[in-house]
């Protein structure tokens, strides 16, 4: 008979496979600089923003931190290796925008920088271990809802264009069934309030952005529904 704590492997598991669908979504975005030998006007935030944010998930799943939840460290391991490529792919066709690479590496190095001292501070200064679960974990809502939170923006546009050419539908969808999914796994077993608090959010935003996309559709002109969306989808961490 299976049990509580296979069933959350697995889920996990499903949404290691989910998430890495969406780390490898901008594959697309970067054979295109590639091709071109130049990032156009593709910005480089959302890549950026988004190896802090799979840093301080690694963290998070480690034992020093949280047990049981390493296939959050997996993952976001995973994403860290995709999302520094991309912005290594960056840097190499920034060329005609030469102060993107001093911003870029700037950023990086805040990142690095913010990341061990909050590391430092859990290893070292906090002895208790659900303040260090409370500590980091906070941490890493806050990034992982305004990720969440981000694709959100294009529902301005649609209520004042009655479009959703701007709203990827698949980015939405996938969006949902992930955060459902991380949802699950942190309500199995053991119950993981920080994976549960972003994720459990993250699944009414990605909803709310399927409501908005399916009340505008119809009126969307029909050559605008089917041209291909230009809107550059970001990899961020569902996890």
């Amino acid at each position: 008979m299976v049990d509580a704590k296979q069933v959350r492997f697995i889920i996990g598991v499903i949404g290691n496979v989910i998430s890495f669908g969406l780390f490898a979504a901008p594959a697309k975005t970067f054979w295109r600089i590639f091709k071109k030998k130049s990032v156009e006007e593709f910005s480089y935030v959302p890549y950026v923003a988004t190896v802090m944010n799979c840093m301080l998930w690694v963290f998070y799943g480690l034992p020093v931190v949280h047990k049981d939840s390493y296939l959050v460290s997996t993952i976001n391991g995973v994403g860290l290796v995709i999302e520094l490529f991309y912005v290594g792919v960056y840097l190499m066709y920034c060329g005609h925008k030469q102060n993107y690479r001093k911003k870029i590496l700037l950023y990086l190095l805040g990142e690095v920088v913010s990341v061990a001292i909050i590391v430092l501070i859990t290893l070292f200064v906090i002895k208790n271990d659900f303040i260090k679960q409370t500590f980091v974990g906070v941490i890493c809502d806050i990034f992982n809802i305004a990720m969440y939170a981000s694709p959100s923006l294009a529902i301005i546009t649609v209520v004042k264009t009655k479009s959703v050419e701007y709203m990827p539908f698949l980015l939405s969808l996938v969006c949902f069934v992930n955060a459902g999914i991380w949802t699950s796994y942190s309500l199995i077993f053991k119950i993981d309030y920080y994976v549960l608090a972003s994720n459990g959010i993250g699944t009414l935003l990605a909803l709310s952005q399927l409501i908005v996309y399916f009340m505008y559709y119809k009126s969307t002109p029909k050559e605008k529904t089917e041209k291909p969306s230009e809107v550059e989808i970001s990899a961020t961490n569902r996890v």
